[in-house]
């Protein structure tokens, strides 16, 4: 039993430190199966989720959801330091328990008191190595749970920062996109003299967001579950509304700035397929069309008065369509599994920006 002991604490924190090192140290994508990070917000997402659709749309439901993301984070944290802590506990027990106690305590608990003890460095003393064996452990125990205490106090720091770049660029999009943003509002507010030109520095400011989004939510899947101020933003959401102008322009939009267009709409076609891989997500259609015929007409009338016109003929509405295909099943699976709704191609009538409705 000591040797299994010894050899499953052994397994328990490798695989705890090779998970923290690949979740917070390593800037690349893990496509293996097994990762406890990936189990762990499996089996915490989905109830939290379910609970999440018992509750009314709109704030309740968000600022419920909103929770979790923080909440996750330092649950994570905890079950990484507990994992580490039963797992030098194994270790210590399976060497014999070479520890010097106070009377009434002994076995497996000693052990993992001492073993909690020293990784977060406490030292009370009334538990103590005995052997020279014993002695190593809680040094290197401890010099792990001084650099986990590291990482974390470098990793949250980081983390925000990356979180309040992303929703800078979300912010700034309610007043040039509505409140929620849509394709046809963005194109008509950027109307003047040049309406191509406007769109151009937007649609740059955009593929250089969508690129800071891939990679650091690559590297911190977290922010993911990270939400918006407001229940009617969301990263998923101004990201497909850039999609959905970057298809226009491309599809046949007079006068646009096609190759700004291109760009982003590459840029960030990559970064939702990317996203939805992280999850595991197999792409999937939306159940309804996302622009029906009436919503249509509407969005040539904008793109006509804004000096901008969609051109007529089957050609364009195919371009349209092989475009939307391309982008569409990927945020419709991670609207479904975030539960960030997608954007209209239109706003509804007499909606109002968010800067108009705060009183």
């Amino acid at each position: 039993m000591g040797t299994l002991a010894v050899v499953l604490g052994v397994v328990l924190i490798l695989v705890v430190l090779w998970d923290a090192f690949e979740t917070i140290v390593l800037p690349r994508r893990v496509s293996r199966r097994f990762r406890l990070t990936r189990i762990f917000y499996a089996l915490t997402w989905r109830p939290w989720r379910a609970l999440g659709l018992r509750r009314p749309a709109g704030n309740p439901r968000e600022n419920f959801l909103s929770i979790f993301g923080p909440l996750s984070l330092l649950m994570l944290l905890v079950a990484w330091a507990g994992a580490l802590v039963f797992g030098f506990a194994l270790l210590y027990w399976g060497l014999g328990s070479r520890l010097k106690m106070p009377p009434g305590l002994g076995g497996f608990p000693a052990d993992l008191y001492f073993s909690g003890t020293t990784l977060v460095t406490l030292g009370l003393g009334d538990v103590i190595p005995a052997s020279g064996l014993a002695r190593l452990l809680a040094f290197v125990e401890s010099g792990i749970g001084f650099g986990f205490l590291a990482l974390v106090v470098g990793y949250l720091p980081t983390l925000f920062q990356a979180f309040s770049r992303r929703e800078v660029n979300i912010a700034l999009l309610d007043a040039r996109a509505g409140s929620p943003s849509t394709a046809s509002e963005l194109i008509k507010r950027q109307a003047g003299d040049h309406p191509g030109h406007n769109l151009a520095d937007l649609l740059h400011d955009w593929d250089v967001w969508s690129a800071d989004l891939l990679e650091t939510q690559i590297s911190f899947p977290v922010l993911a579950y990270y939400r918006s101020q407001h229940d009617n933003q969301s990263w998923v959401a101004a990201l497909t509304t850039m999609l959905d102008v970057c298809a226009l322009i491309i599809a046949g939009a007079e006068n646009g700035p096609v190759r700004a267009a291109r760009l982003t709409f590459a840029m960030a076609r990559h970064a939702v397929a990317d996203l939805a891989q992280i999850f595991r997500l197999k792409p999937e259609d939306p159940a309804d069309d996302r622009l029906p015929a009436v919503d249509a007409k509407r969005l040539r009338l904008v793109m006509q008065e804004a000096g901008m016109p969609l051109k007529e003929g089957p050609e364009t509405e195919a371009r349209l369509l092989r475009l939307r295909r391309m982008y569409e099943p990927h945020v419709n699976v991670l609207s479904r599994h975030l539960l960030m709704p997608l954007p209209a191609w239109v706003p509804p009538v007499g909606a109002r920006d968010n800067w108009q409705t705060t009183a």
